[in-house]
């Protein structure tokens, strides 16, 4: 499918609008209407963040994927204005009716009542204090939480309660929540990864480009560290051809800065994000596109997607094994743990909802 070329959004990951895939109908521009096609372009550079508030009734999602190290998690945003170019979780925008280009990263919804949410789940009768994740989609510190104080307010939530959480992240606001982080780590109710995809700040402004640079991520593993918090490191996404050489580099770095675990997701291109990783790659790595391309169907048995289990975060072939092995060695190198120690849910206390208990609970 052909999309018409645009010029580069500064700041943005896509530059495209596909079509949403749910949608009988598709909107297209029309020109006719405006003396110079330049007055688009002009208003199109200067799209802007919008915030909507999602009122959603219930806030824990579940999943049973064997390839997923949770089982729940917790997302206070629908959207991420960080942009990545490579984002697994544009395409969750196609079910609100937008769509998973320049609207997952302008169109961010907000839920305004997720640590209210977050208490009332767990004080279900049936909530054991399983682990969960904040956020298992979308990065729940991306810049708007700086404002709205959402994931903070669910992290307070999990600390009264004794909670444990997972905090996977690419931005460094989180050290604002580090004292609650590390009052939780210290009851061991808590791990925190750092998404490292690259650190080239000059491959990050472009691939990533509103998220903060490698460098700040890796000095949050440090604080983290410095804290008593249990860091580790995700080199998510590696892409072949273009970061893969990266990995001994970036697990050396994370490793000085004091991550104890650490872990790998191989690129995915799941529906839309095809064609606006492609698009990305053409405009910002043209010199190396067709070779990227190529490197990511030896990995997917001649594909650019693969969606079965247990091969879909680490790919099959040649490359994709030389790239794991690679994980490997300096993993084991370097000293990383397989995995984080356990989480405690013994601490685990139900909250009351208004000082009282509920009358009926699940």
């Amino acid at each position: 499918m052909s999309y018409r070329r645009r010029q580069t959004l500064k700041g943005r990951g896509s530059s495209i609008d596909p079509p949403n895939r749910f949608e009988a109908h598709r909107h297209e521009e029309d020109f006719e209407h405006l003396q110079y096609e330049s007055d688009l372009e002009e208003r199109w550079r200067k799209r802007t963040t919008e915030f909507l508030p999602d009122h959603s009734k219930s806030i824990i999602s579940e999943n049973d994927s064997p390839d997923v190290g949770f089982r729940f998690s917790l997302n206070p945003y629908r959207g991420c204005e960080h942009g990545c170019a490579y984002c697994y979780a544009r395409p969750t925008h196609e079910y609100l009716g937008l769509n998973a280009g320049l609207d997952f990263e302008t169109r961010i919804l907000y839920k305004p009542d997720a640590p209210r949410l977050f208490e009332a789940h767990l004080a279900k009768r049936s909530w054991q204090g399983e682990p969960v994740a904040l956020s298992g989609v979308t990065d729940c510190y991306q810049p708007i939480e700086r404002k709205l104080v959402l994931t903070r307010g669910c992290i307070d939530v999990a600390l009264a309660c004794r909670q444990p959480l997972i905090i996977i992240t690419k931005n460094s606001l989180l050290l604002r929540d580090l004292a609650p982080i590390a009052e939780m780590a210290a009851l061991q109710l808590i791990h925190v990864f750092l998404s490292v995809p690259t650190l080239d700040p000059k491959l990050a402004s472009t691939l990533e480009p509103r998220a903060p640079r490698p460098e700040s991520r890796l000095r949050a593993i440090e604080e983290l560290t410095n804290a008593g918090v249990s860091a580790g490191v995700m080199v998510a996404p590696v892409i072949p051809g273009l970061t893969d050489h990266e990995i001994p580099a970036i697990l050396k770095a994370a490793r000085d800065a004091g991550a104890i675990a650490a872990g790998k997701v191989l690129l995915r291109l799941p529906h839309a994000v095809r064609p606006i990783f492609l698009d990305w790659l053409s405009r910002h790595a043209p010199d190396r596109a067709s070779r990227v391309e190529q490197r990511i169907m030896a990995c997917r048995d001649g594909k650019l997607n693969d969606t079965r289990f247990s091969k879909r975060l680490v790919g099959s072939g040649p490359i994709a094994e030389q790239i794991q092995a690679t994980f490997n060695l300096f993993r084991t190198k370097l000293g990383f743990r397989m995995k984080p120690p356990p989480l405690d849910s013994s601490q685990f206390r139900r909250p009351r909802l208004d000082g009282q208990l509920t009358l009926f609970e699940e």
